[in-house]
């Protein structure tokens, strides 16, 4: 599917909003009452910017001018790590991030990190729609920070090579992997048996292309709009971890909202991510088969021996003492004994 042409497939998928997307809108027609920053790491043209930038849209037709939100996929305002330190200072107001690099703020915020945990989005939905999602949310409060209910999604995670396919456990040995800057992510990797270093998401092609490392581990979509197809030979769609984006702002600003615009504001996000949701999984449908016509090759190895050597290294037990008994069960009510 040509670029232009997959553009034109997301968007119609954006429904009414969508028209607006063409370019990134970073003035206001008019002054707003109050004017709030939203920044992400997702390329521009992935389906989940989109989706957010028209919930943006949105947001400013149902205030009727009154709040405009401009939003900044890409690492327009630095990298997540970069970003989350804005927001807790109050340089930016607004970020979705995803659930890995928020644990270095906030560790329980990568509870559904944990490795080989869900076997499937019913399981997703279920623990961050529900007690799960409920637990954590308190803790970004507590932390004073404002969250929304809904988590948006980035897919399951799964790894990629670049010097040789991974059709078992026993390939991950000794692989140089880029992980996100997350404790859950080298953890979990070295328990596998692979020596994992930390990056950000905007140095990633460049250190592929340089052989800094053997390979990387994302989901899908990452493959694509990053174009780590490039620099990139080998998927195994190993699934290990789901990982999903907060959208988390500053108390203060949030604050200078009053009660019924927060409520309006609120509403429309979390209906922006059951969107992006639907959108994403669309999208995620047909992509297989674009990445293999730009020359990934897939495998799929068998999850068991990945799950049976996480237990006996004790991973599964260090990240219960972690997270703590409450977050664990709550984790383990959806996906079943991990430890």
């Amino acid at each position: 599917m040509s670029g232009i042409h997959r553009r034109s497939v997301l968007m119609a998928g954006l429904g009414a909003g969508a028209a607006g997307l063409s370019g990134l809108r970073t003035t206001s027609a008019r002054a707003a009452e109050f004017s709030y920053k939203l920044g992400v790491d997702w390329p521009t043209e992935h389906p989940s910017s989109l989706q957010a930038k028209a919930t943006c849209d949105r947001i400013r037709e149902l205030t009727n001018g009154r709040v405009d939100i401009q939003f900044f996929p890409n690492n327009m305002l630095g990298g997540d790590t970069d970003m989350l330190s804005q927001v807790r200072s109050g340089a930016l107001e607004l970020m979705l991030i995803p659930t890995g690099v928020f644990s270095t703020f906030l560790p329980v915020a990568a509870i559904n990190n944990v490795g080989f945990a869900f076997n499937g989005y019913d399981q997703v939905w279920k623990a961050m729609d529900g007690d799960l999602g409920a637990h954590v949310r308190a803790q970004v409060t507590k932390a004073g920070l404002v969250v929304m209910d809904r988590i948006w999604d980035n897919g399951f995670r799964n790894l990629t090579t670049s010097n040789r396919p991974v059709n078992a456990l026993s390939d991950v040995k000794g692989l140089k992997v880029r992980v996100p800057v997350s404790p859950i992510f080298t953890s979990m990797w070295s328990a596998l048996g692979a020596s994992p270093v930390s990056a950000n998401v905007s140095e990633l092609y460049s250190a592929l292309q340089t052989k800094v490392f053997d390979g990387q581990e994302n989901a899908l979509p990452h493959l694509q709009f990053y174009k780590l197809f490039e620099v990139q030979k080998y998927c195994a769609m190993t699934s290990h971890m789901w990982e999903g984006f907060w959208l988390i702002g500053n108390r203060k600003a949030w604050g200078r909202l009053p009660a019924d615009l927060q409520e309006l504001v609120a509403k429309a996000f979390d209906e922006g991510a059951v969107k992006q949701r639907a959108i994403l999984a669309s999208f995620l449908g047909s992509l297989e088969g674009q990445l293999k016509s730009e020359g990934i090759t897939f495998t799929t190895p068998d999850r068991a021996p990945f799950r049976e050597i996480l237990s006996k290294s004790g991973f599964y037990q260090q990240w219960r003492k972690q997270f703590g008994e409450e977050a664990w069960g709550r984790l383990e009510a959806v996906a079943g004994t991990l430890a």
